[in-house]
């Protein structure tokens, strides 16, 4: 069954830009390339953590009727104050770290195509603590899955 999200993809204009800022600015990790017949990169597989990934092609974007309802993707981090200081360091307009809904602390910037980045921060009392926490099933499965 599903395990988790592997990765999102996006059609950026301009491919070189849109590495710098996922590698250089958010500081994440190229993992993989792709390159067509000649050796030229068309592509690219950019590590988030975890198991999961950013997809990047360079290309036209496509109308919302074929691409679906996309709004965001949602980074989260370790720190909010810290990483939206950081990122303003380098001229990187955010918007102030607040409290969502979730009980969750976000923050907003857009990366050099528009598409739009959360920034999240989970709480103590962030509503997905609950879906995070270890229950006493999980706990067997872990353990059951250690023993095999």
């Amino acid at each position: 069954m599903i395990k988790g999200i592997a990765h999102v993809c996006y059609v950026v204009k301009d491919l070189e830009k849109a590495i710098q800022f996922y590698c250089g600015t958010l500081k994440l990790k190229l993992a993989f390339e792709f390159l067509d017949e000649k050796g030229e990169r068309f592509g690219v597989y950019i590590y988030v953590g975890g198991r999961n990934f950013i997809e990047l092609f360079e290309g036209e974007s496509t109308s919302q009727k074929e691409t679906g309802s996309y709004r965001h993707l949602c980074l989260e981090t370790d720190n909010i104050d810290v990483t939206v200081k950081e990122l303003r360091e380098q001229k990187v307009d955010v918007t102030d770290p607040k409290m969502g809904g979730d009980g969750s602390w976000q923050a907003w910037l857009a990366d050099p195509d528009g598409n739009q980045v959360e920034l999240h921060q989970y709480t103590t009392k962030s509503k997905q603590e609950a879906a995070l926490r270890p229950t006493p099933e999980k706990k067997k499965k872990r353990l059951k899955l250690i023993q095999t």
